[in-house]
């Protein structure tokens, strides 16, 4: 999936409808050589993926990364945990928040930055219940209802 400037932008769709993003990060990933190389190919897909921590680090868990088409026996696994870089401000706070409140910590996109790195944008969030659901489409077709009466 292409973004902008040519980046590419692997997107979570799913995530705003059944998740509030309550504050939003971005992080580095932690990836092997022919892992950067499938995901500058659009070969990665995050809707089922999450993130935790082990041993005060974080981690994404649920990332699948197509192996790499010219990779050899050196190729990576798709599934396995990858690491995620935030300073350590940012880890404790976010830890602090998961813990106490029991809220989750879900990735949004994925996508290459100016530099050619990977970058992860995770959101602390809380999950929707079905009636918020519904009143988040309601408001989402008012809003698009309403732009189409001033076009007119």
């Amino acid at each position: 999936m292409k973004g902008g400037k040519g980046n590419i932008v692997i997107k979570n769709k799913k995530s705003s409808h059944d998740y509030e993003f309550l504050e939003k990060f971005i992080a580095g990933i932690k990836l092997c050589g022919t892992e950067i190389k499938s995901i500058r190919l659009g070969k990665a897909t995050i809707a089922d993926s999450y993130c935790l921590f082990e041993n005060g680090e974080l981690y994404l868990r649920g990332m699948h990364v197509s192996e790499y088409w010219w990779g050899n026996l050196n190729n990576h696994d798709p599934l396995r945990d990858r690491k995620l870089l935030l300073t350590a401000r940012e880890l404790r706070k976010i830890e602090r928040k998961v813990k106490e409140t029991g809220l989750t910590i879900i990735v949004i996109k994925i996508f290459i930055n100016d530099r050619g790195l990977a970058k992860a944008e995770i959101a602390i969030s809380k999950g929707k219940k079905e009636y918020d659901k519904r009143e988040t489409l309601k408001r989402k077709d008012a809003t698009r209802e309403m732009d189409r009466m001033r076009k007119v």
